[in-house]
């Protein structure tokens, strides 16, 4: 009896050339600026220029570098923990993002399963049609929403003229409103990847189905929402993780009670200018995204590998 033995193929040149380049993205892009907010967050607010004393030089010094090393202080991070203003916003900007991404993948799925199901002959036009808002700059169109949605705005007379309301809605200046500018603006984010998804999807499961008499909202059910959850979890993932740390959509939009962490953090860089609390800010939110997402991909490689 014979056995056969697969060696793993030898990686050339070319090959870890191929896997260097992301790496090297990731490090520049990525890794090199959060370990430069990361040493803001451990120095202490001066009124200078930059606003801040660092905690540990590079250029001083060996000597002084590690004499800073030794006064590291995460005092920025114990006043995160202290002030509930910083843990109300994280925890209003994680709720806000995931409802909107849960409305988001409400009208998104519909738009996405419409277009794989639809001919083939109509899908480049209508994938157009879903790349078109692109085309505009993201802030005019969060301005745009301000004439829509405003007391006076299109929206109110469309509704004041066909008499569903006798007086304008308030819709511009609270929640409702930045869930409408996050929807919109990411909703292709989110169609998109499901689309992408969907199209691949082998029809003929589907006939099967139906020939076994199995109903349409069944086989839906039991086969098309099982195979398309990979486009689901992408696109919510492109949706929410954004959404989280938004800015320009609950300042034009949202009001004075609208508390988001992005707003946070511009308010402590900008008119605070208290850098190193608001670097203290940016990291805690970095990890509160990264982490989930590391682990989910862990455990989706763990069951990847048992099934394999």
């Amino acid at each position: 009896m014979s056995t056969e033995t697969s060696a793993k193929p030898k990686r050339t040149i070319g090959g870890w050339l191929l896997i260097a380049v992301p790496y090297a993205w990731l490090l520049v892009f990525f890794l090199a600026p959060f370990f430069i907010v990361f040493k803001i967050s451990l120095s202490e607010v001066a009124i200078a220029i930059p606003p801040y004393l660092p905690t540990f030089d590079i250029s001083a010094g060996w000597q002084d570098f590690k004499d800073g090393l030794s006064q590291l202080s995460f005092e920025n991070y114990v006043w995160l923990t202290e002030d509930a203003l910083y843990w109300k916003s994280y925890l209003s900007s994680v709720t806000i993002a995931g409802t909107s991404t849960a409305l988001t993948l409400l009208f998104g799925y519909p738009i996405a399963y419409g277009m794989a199901r639809c001919p083939k002959a109509w899908r480049p036009t209508l994938l157009m049609l879903v790349i078109l808002p692109f085309w505009t700059s993201f802030l005019i169109r969060v301005y745009a929403w301000i004439g829509i949605l405003k007391n006076e705005g299109l929206l109110n007379q469309v509704l004041l003229w066909l008499g569903v309301i006798d007086q304008p809605l308030v819709i511009l200046n609270t929640n409702i409103a930045v869930y409408i500018g996050i929807v919109y603006s990411y909703l292709p984010f989110l169609v998109l990847p499901l689309y992408a998804n969907l199209e691949k999807l082998d029809e003929s499961l589907l006939e099967a189905a139906e020939d076994l008499g199995c109903p349409a909202w069944k086989a839906f059910w039991k086969i098309t929402l099982p195979l398309s959850l990979p486009g689901v979890i992408a696109g919510c993932f492109l949706v929410f993780i954004p959404a989280v740390g938004e800015f320009v959509i609950p300042d034009l939009l949202g009001g004075s009670n609208t508390l988001m962490i992005g707003k946070t953090l511009w308010v402590e860089f900008f008119a605070n200018r208290d850098w190193p609390v608001s670097s203290a800010v940016a990291v805690i939110l970095l990890l509160l995204l990264v982490i989930p997402i590391v682990l989910f991909q862990n455990q989706q490689q763990k069951m990847g590998e048992k099934d394999a």
